[in-house]
C-alpha cells in the first residue's frame, strides 16, 4: 500500500520521533500474502538462449603457404643488419635452402598439430599460381561445409599490392607473380580462416574486405537480370563468415629485432608460451628474477598438455586469463563465434591477444577481422606476468637441485576475487571479471568443490547469472561432472543443474544422452545425503528437492527421458518421498510423477502396479496448497492417458475422479484451476459417456423450472427496486449496468478490467458486453449473438440447481454409471465458482462437451424426449420469442426448505409452454438452432450414437479442451529454483523499502490506538457530530470502517464503495463479482495492521478477497471460495421460523423474506488466521486461511439460522446469535458433540448482534429485534444485566473499547447508549439538506478505535457521526 502524503500530516496520526511500534504488529502473521497470492501464476517468459552453439565449427583442412625463397631478399624490403632470421625457430641459413624450407614448412605443421591434431595439413613451399589454385580447391572440395586455414607467410616475396594482389613465383623462381586476393576468395570458399604473416598485411585485410562486397553487389544485379552470367551459377556462399589476422597494418612493416623470430605473428599464435617467456626475459623486469636466462627458458620441465607440471600449469594459465580477457572486452556473440564455435579459431585468437601485446611493443599492431578492441592494456595482463615470475624464479633451484615444483597461487587467488564479488557487491552491476576463470578451475581436483561452491552462489543471483555463465562455456564441464563419484560435490551439482534447468530446461536431452539423469536418481534415492541444517531448513531436503525438480523437467514432454526415468525406477523411488516433511520435495515428486506418466502409459501402467494412485491420495489433504495442486495435477495426468483402456483401468480411473471430487470445495483457486483441468482430462478420456450426461442434463434443464429466489415473496419488498424481478434469470448485466450508470468512465472500466472475467473468450455472461439478455431455453444451445458457448453461465447455473434436488439416477437408468453424472456436476459446480478463472475453465470444459453433444445427437433422440414438438425452425433473428420463456411455466410455490429437497417437483406436461418457440431437426442429423454455429468447426470423434461426419483423423477436436487447458502451476513452481534461493528475502531485510512501509504503518497503528485510546478513556458523552455524509451509489448493506487509515468500506448488493471520510471523497467503486440473486452480507479487513485485504461475504456461500482498492491501482481479486458449500438460496429457511410479529415484519422490512435468511456471517481472528463463518445452515465452519483449507464444522444444534459470530483466540470461545433468539457459546478445542458450552435462551426473538469481549474477563453482550440487550458471564447460565432498547431494532453495533453500542431502528432513528443504557444521543435528521429526515436504518457500524459511528440508510445516504468537534 503506498504511503499517502497526506496521511502522514493528518491530525490523527502525525508521526512523532520517539515512538516505537507496538510489537505485536511485527507479530501478527499475514492472511493470502504468500507467492500464489501477489503473482500470476504462470512460467516465466523463456529467455532466449544464445549459448548454445547452433553452428558449432571444425577446421577441418589447413593449407600452409610458404613463400621464403631462402637466401635471396624480396627487392622491396631492406633488412637490417643483423636481422631476425628464424623462421618456425629454425635459422635458414644454417642448412641448405630446399633443406631449410622443408624443415621450416614440417616445422609449422607439428606447431599447428598442437592446436589441432586432427585436421589434414597440406604444405605449398614457394608454390606457383597453378599450386596455390590447385591446393585451395581440392581442401576446400574435401572440406564440403567446415572450415579451411589459409596460412600464409611472405617474407620471401615483396610487400602485398594496394590492388589486392600476393606475391607468388613463376615455374623457374625468375618471377614474383602476383595472386588476386578475389582469386584466393573464389577458390577457399567459406567458411574460411586467413592468417597472413608479411609486412604491409593490413593491406590484404581491406582488399579482402572490398572484393566480399564487389561479390554481392554482383550477385545482386545478377539477381535482378536473368541474363547476366552469374545467375546461372550456383550462389557461392558469403565471404562474411571469413576470418582473418594480419601481422601488422597497412603500412607498417615486420619488427627485424635478431632477438626475434622473424616469424614474430606466427611464433605468438603457434608457440605462445614460448615466445611469452622469452618476451618476458627480454623484458628490464626480467633482471628482478635472478638466474633466468634465454638458455634456461628452453629447459623448462614438463609438457604443455600436463597441467601438474610447470610448463602445462603455464599454459593452463595463459588459456584462462587469454579467455577470460576476450570475454569482458568482447561483445557476447563476437566471443561466442571466435572462442566458442571452434577449437583451432579459439586458440589462434587466445594467442592473437598475446601477439597484439608482444608486437605492439616493437611497435606493430596486428589487424583481426572481425576486429577486436585493443587488448594489450588489460589488467589480467599483469596477472600472466606475476604467474611468469612466480614460475621462472624457481627455475634454477628446479634444474640444477631437483626441488618440487611449487604451483601457482593463481587460480586461488582468481577465486577469491570472484568470492569478493559475490560478497560485496551490488545487485546491478558489471559481471565478474574471473567467471571464465572458474571455468578453467573445475579442471583441477584441487579448487574443485570451492569453484563449484562460488559457481551456484553466482548462478543463484537470477536468471541472468545463468544465462551468463552459460555462454562463458561452463556446460560442458558440468555435465561431465556428473560422471564423477565424489559424494562432496553431489550438493554443489545438484544445486548448479536445477539452476540451469531452471532457465533452460532443453538441457533434458543432453543429460539423457550423457546418462545423467542416473546421477540425479542416485541423489534422490540416496537415504545418506550430507545433512546439515541452514537457517532452520533442511539443506538434504533441499537438495533432494532439487534433484527431484532436475528429473521433472528431464521427463517433461520429452519421451526418451521419460522411458530413461522409468528403466531408472524413478516412479518407486518418488513413491517413497510422497510423505517427507520437506513441503517443496513432497510438490515436486508429486508434479514428477504426474509428468512421468503424462501421455507414456508404460509409467502409467508402472504407477498402478505400485498403487501409485492410492499413494497421491493422502496429498489431496495436505495442509499446503501447492502440494494439494501438484496431486490434482499428477491423478490428471494419470487418468489423461490417451491409450487404450481396459476395465481395469476404467475402474482405476473412476477412483480417481471421485477422490478428486472431494476437492470441489478447497479454499484455494489454483486447487480448484487444477482440478478442472485434471477433469477435463478424464471428459476426453470417456467423451460419449459425457456427451450422453450432457445431453441428459440440458433436456432436464428445460423441462424443469427452478423456484428462484427471486419470485417467492416480493409483497414486503419496500427496497427500491433494481432490477425487475420477472424474470428469474441469475447473472444478467441489467443490474450490473444500471449501478454503474452513475460511475465515471474510469471507474467502470477499472471494475471491469480487474475482473478479467472475459480474458480470452471467458464466459461472456460475465461481462457487460457480451451478454444476451435473450437468455432462455435456447441459451441452452448458444444465443445467437455469442458463437462461443452453448451453454450460457445462467443455464449451467440453473442445471447445477436443478441437478441439485433431481434425483438424476433415477432418470437415466441404471445401466449408466454415475460416476460421469457425479463429475458433470461438479464440473457444473465449478463452472459457478467465485474465482473467474476457475469458472472460466470449467465453462470451457462443459461447453465443448455440449458441443459435442448437440452436434452429434440424432434428431430423434431429442424428440423422444417428448420436450420438443415438430413446427418450423426457428429463425436465428428471432430474438424476441426468447424472452417470455420465463413465464411460459409458473415457480413451484415453495412453502419451506424440505419441500425443495424432499419431493423432486414434477416437470411441466409433455407439451412445451406456447410461448417457447419451437423447433424441428434440420435434414442431415444435425442439431437444433445448427444454424448458429460457425460450421467450421467439424466434430471429429464419434458421439453416443453418431459415427463421425467426416473422415477426419480422431483426435482432432480432443485437442480443443486440452490444448487450451493449462494453469502453468509446474511452470510457475520451477520458477523459485530460478529466483534466488541463498538471498535474505526482501522483508527481512533492515534497509529495504519493504521494511520501511511496515516499519511506518506499524508507527501509525500506534499513534492511532495511543490518541483513540485517550479520548475513549475520558468516556464519550455524545456522539451525533455528523463528520461525514454523501451519496452512495447503491442501498449501503454492510459498512466497515478501516481500523487504522480514514477509509471506509460500503457494501451494496454486489458491489463495494470506498469513501475516504477525512476529505469527504470517494476512493473507489468497483463490482463484487456475485451473481445477481446473491448480495454481500459481511465484510471484514484481513491485516488491517500491514497491508489490508478486504474481505467479502454474499449469502451464496462465497468468500472473495480483494486487494489493491482505495488506492491509484486497480482492485484485483486475491482469491475466492465457497466458504459455505449447502447454503444455495434456494434451500434456504424461509423466516417464518420467526414467530414474534415484529421480528417478522423488521425480517421482512429488512428484505429478508425475499432473501430467505441471515445470508452468511463471518468473524475473523488476526492472530491465528482462522475465519469462522455461518449462516443460513447449521453449523460454524473454520477455516484456516494458512492452509486455505476448512480445519473444523462446529454444528450449532439448533434449527434456525446464526445471524452473528464473535470469537476470542485467548479463550478458543466462539458466540454465535440464532434466529430462533438464542444464544450458543462454542469453545472449539472440544469434540463436535461436546463443543457447546452454554446456550442461552432468554431472547424471544432474532439475534441482531452478539458480541464477545476480548479480554479475559470479557462478557457476552446480545441484542434481539425486540431491542432486548443482555449481558452473559461466559460461565454463568443467566444474564447479569439486560437493558432495554427501541423495538424493531434493524441494526446494531457495539463500540470495542469506549463501552457504547448504538441501535438503528426501522422507525428511521439512531440511538446511541453508554454501558448503562442511558441514551447519549439520539440522531434523525441529516445537518443540512433542509433537515432531510434519516431514511430507515439498513446498517450501522462503529470504527474499532475512534469514537466514529457509520450510518447506512435505504435513502442511499451513508454517514459518519463522532464525539464531538473538541474532543477530536
Amino acid at each position: 500500500m503506498k504511503m499517502d502524503a497526506d496521511l502522514i500530516h493528518s491530525p490523527a496520526v502525525g508521526l512523532a520521533e520517539e515512538e516505537e511500534a507496538d510489537m505485536n504488529d511485527w507479530k501478527l502473521p499475514l492472511a493470502f500474502m504468500k507467492k500464489r497470492h501477489c503473482e500470476k501464476i504462470e512460467g516465466s517468459k523463456a529467455l532466449a538462449q544464445s549459448w548454445r552453439m547452433k553452428d558449432r565449427m571444425k577446421t577441418v583442412s589447413v593449407a600452409l603457404v610458404l613463400c621464403l625463397n631462402v637466401g635471396v631478399d624480396p627487392p622491396d624490403v631492406v633488412k637490417t643488419s643483423p636481422c631476425a632470421r628464424l623462421e618456425c625457430w629454425i635459422d635458414p641459413l644454417s642448412m641448405s635452402p630446399q633443406k631449410a624450407l622443408e624443415t621450416i614448412g614440417a616445422n609449422l605443421q607439428k606447431q599447428y598439430e598442437n592446436w589441432q591434431p586432427r585436421a589434414r595439413y597440406k604444405q605449398s613451399l614457394d608454390p606457383t599460381v597453378d599450386e596455390v589454385k590447385k591446393l585451395c580447391t581440392s581442401l576446400r572440395r574435401n572440406a564440403k561445409e567446415e572450415r579451411v586455414l589459409f596460412h600464409y607467410n611472405g617474407h620471401g616475396v615483396p610487400r602485398p599490392t594496394v590492388n589486392g594482389e600476393i606475391w607468388v613465383f613463376n615455374k623457374n623462381y625468375t618471377q614474383y607473380i602476383p595472386l588476386s586476393i578475389y582469386d584466393l576468395q573464389t577458390w577457399m570458399g567459406s567458411p574460411s580462416i586467413f592468417v597472413y604473416d608479411c609486412s604491409n598485411a593490413g593491406i590484404i585485410v581491406k582488399s579482402f574486405k572490398q572484393f566480399a562486397l564487389q561479390r554481392e553487389q554482383e550477385l545482386e544485379v545478377a539477381a535482378i537480370n536473368p541474363g547476366h552470367p552469374l545467375a546461372q551459377m550456383p550462389l557461392p556462399p558469403s565471404m562474411k563468415n571469413c576470418i582473418q589476422l594480419a601481422a601488422c597494418e597497412a603500412s607498417e612493416l615486420l619488427p627485424m629485432n635478431p632477438d626475434l623470430p622473424a616469424d614474430l605473428f606466427t611464433s605468438c599464435l603457434t608457440t605462445p608460451i614460448k615466445i611469452a617467456l622469452r618476451w618476458f626475459c627480454m623484458q628490464k623486469s626480467a633482471r628482478l628474477v635472478p638466474g633466468v636466462t634465454l638458455d634456461l627458458i628452453e629447459k623448462i620441465p614438463g609438457r604443455l598438455n600436463d597441467r601438474r607440471t610447470p610448463l602445462g600449469e603455464l599454459n593452463w594459465i595463459f588459456t584462462a586469463i587469454t579467455d577470460t580477457i576476450a570475454w569482458n572486452v568482447l561483445p557476447r556473440d563476437l566471443f561466442q563465434k571466435l572462442f566458442r564455435q571452434d577449437l583451432l579459431v579459439a586458440s589462434l585468437f587466445r594467442n592473437f591477444l598475446l601477439a597484439e601485446r608482444i608486437m605492439r611493443s616493437y611497435n606493430c599492431t596486428p589487424v583481426s577481422s572481425p576486429r577486436l578492441p585493443p587488448t594489450y592494456m588489460h589488467a589480467m595482463w599483469q596477472a600472466w606476468d606475476l604467474a611468469v615470475d612466480i614460475c621462472l624464479s624457481q627455475l634454477p633451484t628446479i634444474i640444477e637441485e631437483g626441488t618440487a615444483f611449487r604451483h601457482s597461487p593463481f587460480f586461488a587467488d582468481q577465486l577469491t576475487a570472484f568470492e569478493v564479488w559475490l560478497t560485496m557487491g551490488v545487485e546491478n552491476r558489471n559481471p565478474p571479471e574471473q567467471l571464465p576463470i572458474v571455468l578453467q578451475v573445475l579442471l583441477s581436483q584441487v579448487h574443485r568443490l570451492r569453484a563449484l561452491q562460488l559457481l551456484g552462489r553466482f548462478l543463484d543471483l537470477g536468471p541472468w547469472a545463468v544465462s551468463l555463465a552459460l555462454s562463458v562455456g561452463i556446460f560442458p564441464y558440468v555435465l561431465k561432472l556428473l560422471q564423477s563419484s565424489a559424494r562432496e560435490l553431489r550438493p554443489m551439482l545438484v544445486f548448479i543443474w536445477a539452476k540451469i534447468l531452471a532457465v533452460d530446461s532443453s538441457c533434458q536431452a543432453d543429460l539423457v544422452k550423457d546418462n545423467g539423469h542416473k546421477y540425479f536418481l542416485s541423489v534422490l534415492a540416496d537415504s545418506y545425503m550430507p545433512v546439515s541444517v541452514h537457517r532452520g531448513y533442511n539443506i538434504e531436503a533441499e537438495h533432494r528437492t532439487m534433484a527431484v525438480f532436475i528429473l521433472a523437467v528431464i521427463v517433461n514432454s520429452y519421451n526418451t527421458g521419460q522411458e530413461a526415468c522409468l528403466q531408472g525406477n524413478l516412479i518407486a523411488i518418488c513413491l517413497e518421498q510422497l510423505s517427507d516433511p520437506h513441503p517443496l520435495l513432497r510438490q515436486w515428486v508429486a508434479i514428477c510423477l504426474g509428468r512421468i506418466w503424462q501421455n507414456f502409459d508404460p509409467a502409467r501402467w508402472c504407477g498402478v502396479r505400485d498403487s501409485a494412485h492410492e499413494k497421491l491420495y493422502t496429498l489431496l489433504s495436505d495442509p499446503i496448497p501447492e502440494v494439494r495442486c501438484a496431486a490434482v495435477f499428477a491423478l490428471g495426468t494419470f487418468v489423461g492417458n490417451s491409450a487404450e483402456r481396459t476395465d481395469h483401468s476404467t475402474t482405476i480411473d473412476h477412483n480417481v475422479a471421485m477422490m478428486l471430487a472431494q476437492l470441489i470445495n478447497d479454499g484455494s483457486p489454483v486447487v480448484r484451476k487444477e482440478l478442472v483441468v485434471a477433469l477435463s482430462h478424464l471428459v476426453v478420456q470417456y467423451e460419449s459417456n459425457f456427451c450422453t450426461v450432457a445431453l441428459q442434463f440440458i433436456e432436464e434443464e428445460k423441462n424443469y423450472t427452478v423456484p428462484s429466489p427471486a419470485n417467492t415473496t416480493e409483497s414486503g419488498n419496500l427496497t427500491p427496486v433494481r432490477d425487475s424481478p420477472a424474470i428469474p434469470r441469475l447473472r444478467s448485466v441489467n443490474s450490473y449496468t444500471n449501478i454503474r450508470a452513475a460511475t465515471t468512465a474510469r471507474n467502470l472500466n477499472k471494475s471491469l478490467q480487474n475482473l478479467n472475467l472475459n480474458e480470452e473468450g471467458g464466459p461472456a455472461a460475465f461481462s457487460p458486453g457480451n451478454l444476451s439478455t435473450s437468455s432462455s431455453a435456447s441459451s441452452t444451445l448458444g444465443s445467437p449473438d455469442n458463437d462461443e458457448y452453448i451453454l450460457s453461465f445462467e443455464t449451467i447455473d440453473k442445471m447445477r440447481r436443478v441437478s441439485s434436488y433431481s434425483s438424476l439416477n433415477s432418470l437415466i437408468g441404471v445401466s449408466f454409471n454415475s460416476v460421469y453424472t457425479q463429475i458433470w456436476r461438479v464440473l457444473l459446480h465449478l463452472a459457478a465458482d467465485p474465482f473467474p478463472e476457475v469458472s472460466d475453465l470449467a465453462m470451457k470444459v462443459l461447453n465443448s462437451i455440449a458441443y459435442k453433444a448437440t452436434m452429434n445427437a440424432r434428431p430423434q433422440r431429442i424428440l423422444d424426449s417428448g420436450s420438443l414438438t415438430q413446427s418450423a425452425p426457428a429463425s436465428p433473428t428471432s430474438k424476441g420469442t426468447h424472452i417470455h420463456q420465463a413465464s411460459g411455466s409458473p415457480p413451484m410455490p415453495s412453502t419451506s426448505s424440505s419441500s425443495l429437497t424432499n419431493e423432486v417437483p414434477k416437470p411441466p406436461t409433455r407439451e412445451p409452454p406456447a410461448t417457447r418457440p419451437p423447433y424441428t431437426p434440420t435434414s442431415g442429423g444435425q442439431a437444433p438452432h445448427s444454424h448458429q454455429f460457425p460450421r467450421t468447426r467439424k466434430m471429429f470423434d464419434k458421439g453416443p450414437e453418431q459415427a463421425a461426419e467426416d473422415g477426419d483423423e480422431p483426435g482432432g477436436h480432443r485437442n480443443y479442451i486440452c490444448a487450451a487447458l493449462q494453469t502453468g502451476l509446474c511452470d510457475w513452481s520451477a520458477k523459485y529454483f530460478a529466483q534466488p534461493v541463498m538471498k535474505i528475502p526482501e522483508e527481512h531485510d533492515v534497509e529495504s523499502q519493504v521494511r520501511m512501509d511496515r516499519q511506518w504503518r506499524f508507527l501509525r497503528n500506534t499513534r492511532v490506538r495511543k490518541q483513540s485510546r485517550g479520548i475513549t478513556q475520558k468516556g464519550v458523552s455524545r456522539l451525533d457530530d455528523q463528520i461525514f455524509i454523501n451519496r452512495n451509489p447503491g442501498v449501503p448493506s454492510v459498512v466497515k470502517f478501516h481500523p487504522f487509515n480514514t477509509c471506509i468500506a460500503v457494501a451494496d448488493k454486489d458491489s463495494i464503495c470506498f469513501w475516504d471520510w477525512e476529505k469527504g471523497e470517494r476512493l473507489d467503486y468497483f463490482y463484487n463479482g456475485n451473481p445477481r440473486y446473491t448480495r454481500i452480507t459481511a465484510m471484514e479487513y484481513l491485516n488491517g495492521h500491514d497491508c489490508s485485504l478486504l474481505l467479502t461475504a454474499t449469502d451464496d456461500g462465497a468468500l472473495r478477497i480483494w486487494k489493491n482498492f482505495a488506492d491509484q491501482k486497480n482492485p484485483e481479486m486475491v482469491t475466492a471460495w465457497q466458504g459455505l458449500s449447502d447454503m444455495l438460496p434456494t434451500t434456504r429457511s424461509q423466516p417464518s421460523t420467526c414467530a414474534h410479529s415484529l421480528a417478522r415484519r423488521v425480517s421482512i422490512y429488512l428484505d429478508r423474506s425475499k432473501q430467505g435468511g441471515a445470508g452468511m456471517v463471518v468473524d475473523w481472528e488476526q492472530e491465528t488466521g482462522l475465519l469462522m463463518t455461518s449462516g443460513d445452515v447449521r453449523v460454524i465452519r473454520i477455516w484456516d486461511t494458512d492452509r486455505e483449507m476448512k480445519v473444523q464444522d462446529i454444528p450449532t444444534g439448533a434449527d434456525s439460522c446464526v445471524t452473528s459470530l464473535s470469537c476470542d483466540s485467548q479463550r478458543s470461545l466462539i458466540v454465535a446469535g440464532l434466529g430462533d433468539g438464542s444464544v450458543r457459546v462454542f469453545d472449539r478445542r472440544m469434540g463436535p458433540n461436546e463443543c457447546r458450552v452454554m446456550t442461552y435462551r432468554e431472547h424471544g426473538a432474532w439475534v441482531v448482534k452478539a458480541h464477545l469481549q476480548k479480554e479475559t474477563e470479557g462478557h457476552i453482550i446480545s441484542v434481539s429485534v425486540n431491542g432486548d440487550v443482555r449481558f452473559f458471564e461466559p460461565r454463568s447460565p443467566d444474564s447479569i444485566n439486560v437493558l432495554q432498547t427501541v423495538k424493531g431494532l434493524t441494526a446494531l453495533d457495539i463500540h470495542p473499547q469506549a463501552n457504547l453500542f448504538a441501535c438503528g431502528s426501522m422507525n428511521q432513528f439512531i440511538a446511541v447508549y453508554n454501558s448503562n443504557g442511558d441514551v447519549i444521543s439520539n440522531i434523525k435528521y441529516y445537518d443540512g439538506f433542509m433537515g432531510q429526515r434519516i431514511g430507515a436504518i439498513s446498517c450501522l457500524a462503529f470504527h474499532p478505535h475512534w469514537p466514529h459511528l457509520a450510518v447506512g440508510s435505504n435513502d442511499y445516504y451513508m454517514s459518519i457521526y463522532s464525539a464531538e468537534k473538541r474532543l477530536r
